[in-house]
């Protein structure tokens, strides 16, 4: 039974994008363009702020809402790993993991917003 945010897998598959981007925006070239670093450092930490703050909103409604921003940031997330691609600062494969990861985040995001819009869950608790 899910009891706390970090009991939910997309929160931990959100974790996982954030330290997967901060290992990449360590490493020069990267680390040096501070722009780019911080905005998609800031995309990549909304990813489970956001499923976060919706879970322990305690509504239904705010909880998807919020889902849908997480959803959004991995969106701009995806959109920044080919910006660091196309200007030479990540390889091919570090460009297809991002994206992939991105990619699969959303799609658990869009599932469990499904499952939410679908369910009894009423923002109080998650049954088994």
């Amino acid at each position: 039974m899910i009891k706390r945010f970090e009991d939910l897998p997309v929160w931990q598959a959100g974790r996982e994008l954030v330290k997967y981007v901060y290992s990449l925006t360590k490493q020069a070239p990267f680390k040096n363009d501070f722009g780019l670093k911080e905005q998609i450092q800031k995309s990549a930490v909304s990813v489970p702020s956001n499923i976060a703050e919706g879970f322990e909103r305690g509504t239904k409604q705010e909880f998807i809402q919020f889902l849908y921003i997480a959803k959004g940031s991995a969106g701009e997330v995806r959109s920044q790993f080919y910006n660091a691609y196309d200007i030479g600062y990540i390889s091919k494969d570090k460009l297809e993991d991002g994206v992939n990861k991105c990619v699969d985040i959303s799609r658990q995001i869009a599932s469990f917003i499904k499952y939410l819009k679908d369910s009894g869950y009423k923002g109080d608790k998650f049954k088994e």
